[in-house]
Order: structure tokens, then C-alpha cells, then sequence
């Protein structure tokens, strides 16, 4: 299993630019859209600068915490490919996903065992399930071990508090992408050189057996 990376939380024109143009770049880069308390929020007016840039063969992810009708139109003509949602019902979810015609994330965020049966309620709506910690923009871990035995047929996104110097091969046992936000950052900004590290070790990584 060759394995994907989502840098999440990119909020300026130099990482972003860095990431794009990368020999190895990431497959998925998230913007966080309507959540005001992460210091990676993006507002609606930044947000369109950033989209400016061309992005090649990436997909652009918009990261959005049950957003209502409002955000949803402002946000529908930019050029994401995903809407990675949290909070949301499933059939909020559906009707996104008709409505918008995007590719869907949903969140599940992991406190137990008993929370990761939750994806059973969105089969039907889902193109990645993301499991995530419950700390959102606090960067917290769960206990990756959780979701070990899954077996979907959608492809598995991991977050919660990844770091560059993690064992990424315990990862790729249970997981198709990696989603790294916190860990990419020094004093709470993107910091190139930790990405640089990072998406060196993730194209080694992809093809040792």
C-alpha cells in the first residue's frame, strides 16, 4: 500500500507555494474554513488569494465544522475537491454532498472504541473516513491502535497529533493517508524545513515494503 499525505491548515501564499511546487508533494492540502478558535483559520478573503495558486495534481480540501448555509455558498464556486466535515448528521452530509457535488471527509472523532463504530452511520455519504482525535484545534492523540482492525472499503485518513519524527510504518499498517497539521509547525506556524523533512520520509517511506 503506497501511502498519501494531507497537510492540513496551510493559511499562506510561502507554504503553500512551497508544498505545490514540491518534487514530493502531498495529495490532499486542507484550508480550515469556519472554525475561528484554530489559529489556521482562514477567512473567506485570504482564503481566495490562496486558491489563486495553481494546484496542480493536489486536491484541495475545505475543512469545515458544520457549516451552514452561508459558508457553504460563499465557499461553492472555489476550487476545492473535498469538503472535509465535522459534526455534521448524516443526512446533513447527503445533502452537502448533492447539492455541492464535492467528494466528502467525514470526521469521526475518537474518544473510545464505541466512537469509532460511528462510521457505520455514514456509508452511504463517504469517500474518506478521517479518524480523528476530539481536541480539533488543540493538536491531541488517540490511540491509533483503535481503528487497527477496520476494514472498509473507503479509504482510511489518520490524524490526532502526528509528529515528524512518529514511526510512520505503524501508521501505513492502518491507514491509506496520513493527515499532519500541528506537527508541521514551530511557535504555531508552518515551518518549511520540518515540511521538507516530513514529505522526504513520506516518498521514502511509499515504497519500502
Amino acid at each position: 500500500m503506497i501511502l498519501k499525505l494531507k497537510i492540513c491548515g496551510v493559511s499562506d501564499l510561502k507554504t503553500l507555494n512551497f508544498i505545490v511546487n514540491h518534487n514530493y508533494p502531498p495529495q490532499f492540502v486542507g484550508f480550515i474554513i469556519n472554525y475561528p478558535k484554530s489559529k489556521r483559520y482562514v477567512d473567506i478573503f485570504k482564503l481566495r488569494e490562496l486558491l489563486k495558486i495553481d494546484k496542480k495534481n493536489l486536491f484541495y480540501v475545505a475543512v469545515l465544522v458544520n457549516p451552514n448555509y452561508n459558508t457553504l455558498e460563499e465557499i461553492k464556486n472555489l476550487p476545492f475537491d473535498y469538503y472535509q466535515l465535522y459534526d455534521c448528521s448524516p443526512g446533513k452530509i447527503k445533502s452537502i454532498k448533492e447539492k455541492y457535488k464535492k467528494k466528502i471527509i467525514t470526521a469521526i472523532t475518537i474518544d473510545s472504541e464505541e466512537d469509532v463504530k460511528k462510521y457505520k452511520l455514514f456509508l452511504d455519504t463517504t469517500d474518506i473516513y478521517l479518524f480523528d482525535s476530539s481536541g480539533y484545534e488543540k493538536s491531541m492523540s488517540f490511540d491509533h491502535r483503535l481503528i487497527k482492525n477496520l476494514n472498509l472499503d473507503q479509504e482510511v485518513m489518520v490524524a490526532g497529533n502526528i509528529k515528524i519524527n512518529d514511526n510512520l510504518e505503524n501508521l501505513k499498517e492502518i491507514a491509506d493517508i496520513i493527515d499532519i497539521s500541528g506537527g508541521l509547525e514551530t511557535a504555531g506556524l508552518k515551518d518549511i524545513s520540518k515540511i521538507e523533512i516530513f514529505l522526504n520520509k513520506i516518498e521514502k517511506l511509499k515504497y519500502e515494503a
